[in-house]
C-alpha cells in the first residue's frame, strides 16, 4: 500500500510539474488574449467617461470618473430628430431576427435535403454554392437592388430580410455538419413510421444544435451591425436601422458635442452581439470540430 501511494504521488508531481515551454507558450497566449480584449475594453471604458475625460491629452485608456451622462446625452441627440430611438431598436431587432430564423430554417432545409436525399444534380448544385463563396457581398449589391427594385420592394422590410436569407457560407456550414449526421438513426425513424418533417425537425434540428446555433451567431452578429444594406435599401428615415441611426448622431452641428452620445451608443449596440457570441461560444467550437472547418 505504501509503495502504491508513493508511486501516485510520484505520478501527479510529475502531472503537475511546470515546463518552461510551457509556461512561455501560457505566458504569450494570455498576451495575445489580453491584447485582443483591449478594444472591447476601450469601448466600455469610454462609455462611461466624462466629457473631459474624452478630450483629455493625451488619452486616457481606463475611466477615473464612470458617469452615465453619455447615455442621456443620447437620448436627448434622439429625441430631437423625427423618427424615434426605439424606431431604430425595432428595426434592428426586427430584421435580424427575421433574417436569422429565415437562414437557419433555409439552409437547414437545403442540408437536409442535399445530403440526407441526394437528388440528381446535387453535386453541381453544391458547386454552384462553392463558387458564390468566392464572391464577396458588394459585388452582388448592384444585382440585388435591380431585383429588389423591380420587385417593387425597396423601403420595406422584405427588401431588407429576404436579400440576407440565403447565403452561401451558411448553407456550406450546415452541409459539413449534416454530413456527419449518423444515416442509421435516420432510417430507424422511418421504420418506426416518422415523416419526413418529424424526421427534421424532432430528430435531425436538436442533434444539429452546434451547428445551427452557430449559424444564430455569425447571422446575428453580421446582420445586426449591418451598414451598406439598409443604406442601400431604404430611402426613408423611419425605416433605418440602428447603424444608419449612429451615422446620423454623429454627423450635423454639434457633433463634437455628442461624442459621449456616439460613445455611448457604440457601446449599446455592441453589448448584444458579444452577449449572444459568450453565450454560444461552446456550441461554436465544437461545430467548428465536427464540420472540419479551423476556428
Amino acid at each position: 500500500m505504501m509503495a502504491t501511494a508513493t508511486k501516485t504521488r510520484r505520478r501527479r508531481r510529475r502531472r503537475f510539474r511546470i515546463r518552461p515551454g510551457w509556461t512561455i507558450t501560457y505566458i504569450i497566449m494570455i498576451g495575445l488574449v489580453i491584447f485582443t480584449a483591449l478594444p472591447l475594453v476601450y469601448l466600455v471604458s469610454t462609455a462611461f467617461k466624462p466629457l473631459d475625460e474624452l478630450f483629455a491629452y493625451p488619452p486616457q485608456f481606463f475611466v477615473r470618473r464612470p458617469t452615465l451622462v453619455n447615455f442621456s446625452d443620447l437620448l436627448a441627440a434622439v429625441d430631437g430628430t423625427v423618427v424615434p430611438f426605439t424606431r431604430y431598436i425595432f428595426n434592428s431587432v426586427f430584421v435580424t431576427l427575421v433574417i436569422v430564423i429565415g437562414t437557419v430554417i433555409v439552409s437547414s432545409l437545403g442540408a437536409y435535403g442535399l445530403v440526407v436525399h441526394n437528388p440528381p444534380g446535387s453535386a453541381t448544385i453544391f458547386s454552384v454554392v462553392i463558387a458564390c463563396l468566392m464572391f464577396s457581398g458588394h459585388v452582388t449589391s448592384i444585382p440585388s437592388y435591380m431585383v429588389v427594385n423591380n420587385l417593387g420592394l425597396i423601403n420595406t422590410y422584405w427588401a431588407l430580410t429576404i436579400t440576407k436569407i440565403a447565403v452561401p457560407y451558411n448553407f456550406f456550414l450546415m452541409k459539413q455538419f449534416m454530413e456527419q449526421f449518423p444515416k442509421d438513426i435516420l432510417e430507424a425513424a422511418r421504420i418506426d413510421g416518422a415523416t419526413e418533417w418529424k424526421t427534421f425537425y424532432q430528430i435531425v434540428m436538436p442533434n444539429m444544435k452546434p451547428a445551427w446555433a452557430t449559424l444564430v451567431v455569425l447571422s446575428f452578429v453580421s446582420n445586426w451591425n449591418d451598414y451598406m444594406g439598409p443604406l442601400i435599401y431604404t430611402t426613408s428615415q423611419a425605416m433605418k436601422t440602428l447603424p444608419l441611426a449612429l451615422n446620423t448622431i454623429s454627423g450635423g452641428a454639434g457633433a463634437i458635442a455628442r461624442t459621449g452620445a456616439m460613445a455611448a451608443a457604440s457601446f449599446l449596440t455592441t453589448m448584444p452581439t458579444i452577449v449572444i457570441f459568450t453565450a454560444m461560444k461552446a456550441k461554436i467550437m465544437e461545430t467548428m470540430t465536427h464540420s472540419g472547418i479551423k476556428a
